[in-house]
């Protein structure tokens, strides 16, 4: 109980400490929105890792991030910590990128995190938003030539064995944009991992990256790329 009370306070406290610096980017008069996006996934990218040592949780990566910029980066969704592992595999690779996020998160108690961190929201629900949201991934991805796109193809957190159905939401931003996607598939039960940390000693995590798969058959790429890993492991 204190050990679970200690981390949140953490986390919440280094939240709103990066909230701050998240605003004062967000807000800067005179800096461009490539150098917007740069700092802000920097310090997105500074708070996962601060957070990672804390749990005591280190990341190991199978397979290779591509050097060029301009992918979506399709990611399988099961805990909150998804986001702080990949943020730490970005920061080694020295990305900028923006995440597709529910509106509803933008409108709980830690929405401000997700509103000027560079998250860009999405209301499903609304066919005007669905329309804003998509004329503002492609202004985004026209003015910033080295952002990447990160999203949960899957909607939300699916705790099942696997993966879960896809949305459209991943193929129709690839297509309409001509990005490449690219699967991630993290290899760790992340809401057991978060539950039971911090670790004494280090826990690991795996994450696993494919090859650039077609928009057309996401799912069923996605699936082939994930049951390889579950079958190499068994």
């Amino acid at each position: 109980m204190l050990r679970n009370l200690s981390k949140f306070t953490y986390m919440i406290r280094l939240g709103i400490r990066y909230i701050k610096l998240f605003k004062s980017v967000h807000v800067h008069p005179f800096m461009t929105p490539k150098a917007k996006s740069k700092n802000l996934s920097k310090l997105r990218q500074s708070y996962s890792n601060a957070v990672l040592h804390r749990l005591n949780v280190e990341v190991v990566l199978h397979g290779e991030i591509p050097k060029q910029d301009g992918i979506l980066y399709a990611i399988n969704h099961r805990s909150l910590l998804d986001i702080i592992v990949m943020e730490h595999i970005f920061s080694n690779h020295h990305k900028n990128g923006i995440w597709i996020a529910k509106e509803e998160l933008f409108n709980a108690f830690y929405g401000d995190f997700f509103r000027y961190s560079g998250c860009v929201s999405v209301d499903l629900e609304n066919k005007k938003g669905l329309l804003k949201f998509f004329k503002e991934i492609k202004h985004k991805l026209s003015i910033i030539n080295d952002l990447n796109v990160y999203i949960f193809p899957e909607g939300e957190r699916y705790k099942g064995k696997g993966i879960t159905k896809f949305q459209a939401g991943a193929t129709k931003i690839a297509q309409a944009n001509g990005l490449d996607i690219v699967p991630i598939y993290i290899h760790d039960e992340l809401e057991k991992v978060f539950a039971h940390s911090p670790y004494k000693q280090t826990r690991i995590v795996h994450v696993h990256v494919g090859g650039i798969v077609s928009s057309h058959n996401l799912e069923d790429e996605y699936t082939l790329f994930q049951r390889s890993i579950t079958k190499e492991q068994k």
